[in-house]
């Protein structure tokens, strides 16, 4: 009987080494997919948001776009190294003062994309309002307070956002 039982706990020994031998080969591999994972999230991320921030189409109805090219796009300046709102381009002030103006309650892409103009059925257009949101919280203009809304930091009041002349659409009232 002693011999049974010795047997057996070699056994589970075993079987329990070789659990772990496995385990150890599953957590690598759970590391590496987890690593594309985070390089592919991020590659999707600026594919949107550099299509987002195409201009309209190039192709219209009565022909090429008559439109020059507006230069280089301004990049976000991170909070701490910006004067104020206007160092931001007029998409980022519109979307500071949806923020602003949804107060607690948080901003979401599909509502940020309606600020910016955007089709927000269009999942792109989403994903891209996302993307200029997500860049607002990485430079400290915003805050991800629970995942998919964005509100000011805290200390931040509304009227230090809300530039003179916007109004709850987003879109200042003073351009035609």
């Amino acid at each position: 009987m002693r011999a049974v039982l010795e047997a057996r706990r070699k056994a589970a020994v075993v079987r329990v080494e070789e659990l772990e031998a496995e385990l150890g080969r599953v957590r690598a591999d759970l590391a590496d997919a987890e690593e594309v994972l985070r390089r592919r999230t991020i590659g999707l991320e600026q594919y949107l948001e550099a299509l987002a921030e195409e201009e309209q189409p190039a192709e219209t109805a009565v022909g090429p776009s008559q439109r020059k090219p507006v230069g280089p796009r301004r990049a976000v300046p991170h909070r701490e190294n910006a004067a104020g709102l206007e160092d931001l381009s007029p998409d980022y002030q519109a979307v500071m003062a949806a923020a602003a103006e949804a107060g607690d309650h948080g901003l979401g892409a599909r509502r940020a994309a309606v600020v910016l103009g955007w089709d927000s059925a269009s999942v792109s257009r989403v994903e891209g309002a996302r993307a200029r949101l997500k860049r607002l919280v990485e430079r400290g203009w915003l805050v991800e307070a629970k995942p998919g809304t964005f509100t000011l930091p805290a200390g931040q009041r509304s009227d230090e956002v809300v530039p003179p002349g916007v109004g709850s659409s987003g879109r200042s009232s003073t351009s035609g």
